[in-house]
């Protein structure tokens, strides 16, 4: 597996939505690859760190810019 196809799964694995054949591909290339290991647990931070947030406590400007952020996001 390459860096960029592990970017492309990246989601999936979090999610645990890969097959195993994939899945061990992935573990794999993690095991080999200090980038990308970097890469998945900075995401895992960011993903524990966001689901503390409550909407309710952000600003209106801060909540306005971050849905004009996702909204304008293209892949």
């Amino acid at each position: 597996m390459t860096c960029a196809e592990l970017v492309e799964l990246v989601t999936a694995f979090l999610d645990g939505a890969l097959d195993p054949e994939t899945e061990q591909r992935f573990v794999e290339h993690l095991a080999i690859c200090d980038g990308c290991e970097t890469y998945v647990e900075q995401l895992r931070q960011t993903i524990a760190e966001v689901g503390k947030v409550q909407p309710e406590s952000l600003s209106d400007e801060t909540r306005d810019r971050l849905l004009t952020a996702f909204r304008n996001f293209h892949v």
